[in-house]
């Protein structure tokens, strides 16, 4: 029996490299993006429906996870994917930038998978993989809204892995490192507010180390793999590090007191 996948934001980075290597294994995959009609590589593989889904629009989300069962009759593994970084000083952010970033990355991912529950429970099982980051244990100066998003990503989760148990799910968290995508670009949210002087020095300091820090990241096909071993390993395990950067600095953390470590981020950063 071919199994199915469906994946939020399959457009670029992650999503689409897991779609890809889902599809390469002979998975019908659930390809869902804000806009499908812009998608021409992933609507032409056999077995793989692209269909819209934004994940702060329910309609959206409950007419994608629709039109997936119609399709292939079965989601066997649901990866929560979308998200996007807001960066910058909390003073200098809008709260409705706030309010996003929380309604992409946790409420759109809890919509979402309450969206696609009731058909797993019913047919006995599967699996719900959420990507979160090493931004999930760790934190970087200014992400005070995106960290806050990805640990509760990990609380979620974790407390989610009790639950679906007594239903046959498996839930699962993979934690990517810094990862060669559009996440600096399209998906990276800096707000700025000049007049707020006292903050500058900062937050040019840490634009410059950011912006290096970037460089050479892994590849989103790293963690497509690892997605795909956590789909496929039949063990109820819950953390899944993706790639060496990740498994070595969450292995750091997990080893460091706070100061130690906080102190070493800022020697990173410069500050």
């Amino acid at each position: 029996m071919t199994r199915t996948i469906l994946i939020t934001g399959s457009s670029s980075g992650i999503g689409r490299a897991t779609a890809k290597l889902f599809h390469e294994q002979g998975w019908n995959v659930i390809a869902t993006m804000r806009s499908p009609e812009k998608e021409t590589e992933l609507t032409a593989l056999e077995n793989v429906l692209v269909t819209r889904l934004d994940v702060q629009d329910s309609a959206s989300i409950t007419s994608a996870v629709g039109a997936g069962l119609e399709r292939f009759g079965r989601i066997d593994v649901l990866l929560n994917n979308a998200g996007y970084g807001a960066f910058g000083p909390l003073e200098a952010v809008p709260m409705e930038k706030a309010r996003r970033q929380f309604d992409v990355n946790v409420m759109g991912l809890l919509e979402t998978t309450k969206a696609v529950l009731p058909h797993l429970r019913v047919s006995g099982g599967g699996t719900v993989i959420n990507i979160s980051s090493i931004g999930g244990k760790v934190t970087f100066p200014l992400g005070t809204l995106y960290h806050g998003t990805k640990f509760a990503v990990e609380g979620l989760s974790e407390a989610l892995h009790y639950e679906l148990a007594t239903i046959g799910v498996n839930v699962k968290l993979v934690e990517p490192g810094i990862v060669d995508t559009d996440f600096a670009g399209r998906s990276f949210d800096f707000t700025n507010d000049d007049s707020l002087t006292e903050y500058q020095e900062f937050v040019n300091t840490f634009l410059t180390a950011q912006a290096q820090l970037a460089v050479g990241g892994d590849k989103p096909e790293v963690v497509a793999e690892t997605v795909y071993r956590a789909a496929t390993d039949e063990t109820d395990r819950l953390r899944y590090p993706a790639g060496p950067y990740a498994t070595e600095l969450l292995a750091q953390r997990a080893a460091t007191d706070d100061a130690t470590f906080i102190g070493g981020i800022k020697a990173q950063f410069g500050l």
